[in-house]
């Protein structure tokens, strides 16, 4: 079971409103940093590990700036992230660009920050060059096809854009060393919100038979391997946490039984989690605006799918509970939905609840990965705050909420001020 609550009481939480109206996202530091140090116990058995915070699963410099602290460095997809990263005082090869369909400004900005550089195409070796220069450390991202088979979320690999083959793996070390890159690492990236043991394991599995293969067949020693995120989270209170310090020690075995004897044992380790990071941290704050019956009881609040996708576009679940009313019993039925001019706008359907009244504040659990993240601007609908919860209790505006003018900001037309 996981026990899902909320880390501020409802006077507390009142409190906090008065100051900073709903909606808005809380992140829990105490929870991101507990998540982070499970991982790092979990691999401390390595010669080096590191976690590197996927920054699309919650882009603030303020988040980022708190995993460095605590030893994370950073993946990263976008121009935008990369500078996050800086901003947060993540530098060089702490910082790793995995991007796809890369334009030149990327590699630029990556080669500019000595970033380790993980491409995702073979053909981007030589654009690589042409536009920025190789880096000092170059990585690839491998997709294994059938061997193995993904998830509703990342679909299949043989069905994904990202990654290459094992032919083209190979060729693309081969031609990176021709050219002259010394340094490289080995990545992948398959999984997402899995939540199956088996999985990591057999992720390790497979990177490091290929490690083993690339010092046969290339005379390459890889400086470490990545196993890649999608460690899931308890989303349902039914569902249990992974065993981390279990997948921790499967890895472990297998490493001691494959690397060591092939002269492997000094290979670093890495993650690149986001959601097994923040995801549980975070609570998107909302307030009841509208009853509606018609063909069904429907509840509107405050905040919309521009908060929170993911039910309206995976249709995932997310827990919800009422401020105040935790302990009553959920006896009615309702979709909760924002005011977003599409019907798939609803955070939860046919959800039982304890009665809901105008005015109560809605807590929507494990928003603190890919919630604000994939925020966006339809029906003119604006970004809401995001709040840290620090741990000696005080609490930290870490994105101030979007107003009307910022949404005006870049648009020009007759009568504009700009």
């Amino acid at each position: 079971m996981s026990k899902k609550t909320f880390p501020l009481s409802k006077e507390r939480l009142e409190e906090l409103i008065r100051t900073y109206p709903t909606p808005f996202h809380l992140y829990d530091e105490r929870t991101i940093l507990g998540n982070l140090h499970a991982f790092q116990n979990a691999f401390a058995w390595a010669p080096k590990y590191r976690e590197q915070f996927a920054v699309k699963a919650l882009p603030n410099p303020r988040i980022v700036q708190l995993l460095h602290e605590a030893g994370a460095g950073t993946d990263n997809s976008s121009i935008a992230e990369l500078l996050i990263s800086d901003a947060a005082g993540v530098k060089g090869s702490e910082i790793l660009l995995t991007s796809n369909d890369t334009p030149a400004d990327e590699f630029q900005k990556a080669i500019e920050l000595g970033a380790t550089i993980n491409l995702d195409d073979i053909t981007h070796l030589d654009f690589l060059k042409r536009v920025a220069g190789l880096p000092e450390v170059l990585c690839f991202r491998y997709n294994p096809g059938d061997l193995m088979e993904g998830n509703a979320i990342i679909g299949k690999p043989t069905e994904a854009k990202y990654g290459l083959t094992r032919d083209q793996l190979f060729e693309g070390y081969r031609r990176a060393k021709e050219m002259g890159v010394r340094r490289f690492g080995l990545h992948t990236m398959v999984a997402s919100n899995e939540r199956r043991p088996e999985a990591f394991r057999f992720t390790a599995q497979l990177l490091f038979s290929l490690a083993i293969e690339l010092k046969k067949r290339c005379g390459i020693h890889v400086e470490f391997v990545n196993i890649g995120g999608g460690f899931g989270i308890p989303y349902r209170p039914e569902e249990e946490p992974l065993d981390l310090p279990a997948i921790g020690d499967s890895i472990h075995k297998l490493y001691d039984e494959m690397m060591v004897p092939e002269g492997l044992g000094d290979v670093h380790m890495m993650t690149e989690c986001g959601r097994a990071i923040t995801g549980n941290a975070g609570w998107l704050v909302s307030t009841v605006l509208h009853e509606k019956d018609t063909y069904k009881h429907y509840i509107g609040l405050d905040s919309c799918m521009a908060n929170l996708m993911r039910p309206a576009m995976y249709g995932a679940y997310h827990h919800i509970t009422i401020a105040g009313k935790e302990n009553e019993p959920c006896d009615h039925v309702y979709d909760i939905t924002g005011s977003l001019c599409e019907n798939n706008d609803k955070f939860a359907i046919d959800r039982k609840l304890p009665k809901i009244d105008i005015g109560d504040r809605v807590i929507i659990h494990d928003t603190g990965a890919h919630g604000s993240a994939m925020g966006f601007n339809y029906n003119g609908k604006l970004w809401c705050a995001e709040l840290l919860l620090q741990t000696d209790g005080s609490v930290e505006l870490i994105r101030r909420a979007q107003t009307v003018e910022d949404y005006f900001a870049t648009l020009r037309f007759p009568g504009s001020i700009m």
